[in-house]
C-alpha cells in the first residue's frame, strides 16, 4: 500500500459513521506528512527522534532513535493483530 492508498483508505475509514466533520484524502495525506515529514521538511516524529524523545503511539507502538537511526518497536495491540491475522 502506497501513501495514496493509505490516505484514501484512512479517510474513508475515519467516514464510516462519523458525526464529524468528514476528512478527504488530502487531509489526511498533509496530517501524514505532517507527522512522518517529507524529502523538504521534517515531521514532528523525525523533530521529537532528533532532540531524544522517544514517541508512543498507544498500544500502536513506539519509536526510538539513538545514534543518528530510527527503531521502530511494535506494541502489544499490534502485535498481537497481527498473529491473529497470520494464523
Amino acid at each position: 500500500m502506497d501513501k495514496t492508498q493509505l490516505a484514501e483508505k484512512t479517510a474513508h475509514r475515519a467516514a464510516d459513521g462519523a458525526a464529524a466533520p468528514q476528512l478527504t484524502a488530502d487531509d489526511v495525506s498533509l496530517i501524514l506528512d505532517t507527522l512522518f515529514g517529507t524529502v523538504e521538511h521534517p515531521g514532528t516524529i523525525a523533530e521529537a527522534l532528533k532532540a531524544q524523545e522517544a514517541v508512543t503511539l498507544g498500544s500502536f507502538g513506539s519509536f526510538q532513535g539513538a545514534d543518528g537511526a530510527a527503531t521502530f518497536r511494535p506494541g502489544t495491540a499490534l502485535v498481537e493483530y497481527l498473529k491473529d491475522q497470520l494464523r
